[in-house]
């Protein structure tokens, strides 16, 4: 059986809960999950997509592709516009808010749960 691989980054002011909205975050977490084990691999830093109070749609592309090796991305909040960019580029967004370690386990779950009716 392969190992189950994924890449996550996770908007977090502090590095404890999923706590930013994707467009207001600077700091990025990003962890790997393999079969089950999560680990933080890396901090990625961003200039913000909305800084004042507009979206910044070059900023938003190229935010979007700070993560394109990433399988996932973990916010309180993600736009319809910064989902639709993200998918674009093959990363799924979701909104679990809570501590990251819980959010991360909710999402694999998610995933396995989905991949049963694949």
């Amino acid at each position: 059986m392969a190992d189950e691989r994924y890449l996550i980054a996770v908007a977090s002011s502090d590095g404890i809960v999923v706590n930013n909205h994707f467009g207001h975050a600077s700091t990025f977490y990003v962890y790997e999950v393999i079969n089950d084990v999560i680990e933080l691999k890396e901090i990625r830093k961003v200039e913000p997509v909305c800084q004042t109070g507009e979206h910044d749609d070059k900023r938003l592309d190229e935010n979007a592709q700070v993560f394109a090796d990433c399988d996932f991305l973990l916010a309180s909040k993600v736009g319809d516009g910064a989902a639709a960019v993200l998918e674009n580029k093959g990363i799924v967004p979701y909104q679990i808010p809570g501590i990251i370690s819980e959010s991360i386990d909710k999402l694999i779950r998610f995933e396995k749960v989905n991949k049963l009716f694949d």
